[in-house]
């Protein structure tokens, strides 16, 4: 039996700290819960390179725990010049975000960029930067984009394998 192809999702936000880690983890969950999460490589990288090496903003990983999830383990980074070629869609937290990734990649690649809200959901609007926020602003953001993975997880084509005969397929 030959494996699919994966689908790879590169989220970004500014720092890699607040946002787009968040996003990672929180739409990996969601395909975990649908159990179609073996048919997507997923990852998260800022515009900015301040932060690289570091863990997620501590309210991130806070408001991620408080919905069961462990973002801890990530590590902020600065998109490279080769997320382009190796990401089928690339998804800006704001509109700032999507210009900034639009003005440094390649000619071919820009059709991959996207505004993530308006990708995932049909509405053009921005995923705003918690940072100078307090947990209540985590918490809305959270929710943005829990709100944002359910819906993506129901555009993008499951990439997931089939099982083997005799298995019944997971489902959460």
């Amino acid at each position: 039996m030959t494996a699919q192809p994966k689908t790879s999702i590169l989220f970004v936000c500014l720092g890699n700290i607040c946002r787009s880690p968040l996003a990672e983890g929180v739409f990996g969950h969601v395909l975990e819960e649908h159990g179609t999460r073996g048919g997507f490589l997923l990852d998260s990288a800022g515009t900015g390179g301040w932060h690289i090496g570091s863990p997620p903003d501590r309210r991130s990983i806070a408001v991620a725990a408080r919905n069961g999830l462990d973002i801890s383990g990530l590590r902020a980074r600065k998109i490279m010049a080769d997320d382009f070629h190796r990401f089928d869609i690339i998804l800006g937290m704001d509109r700032a975000n999507v210009a900034d990734l639009q003005r440094i990649a390649p000619a071919p690649t820009r059709a991959k960029i996207h505004l993530y809200l308006d990708f995932a959901q049909g509405r053009a609007s921005d995923v705003p930067d918690p940072y100078y926020g307090d947990a209540k602003d985590f918490e809305n953001v959270y929710r943005m984009i829990r709100n944002a993975s359910e819906s993506l997880a129901g555009r993008l084509p499951d990439r997931a394998p089939a099982p083997e005969s005799g298995q019944a397929s997971s489902t959460m």
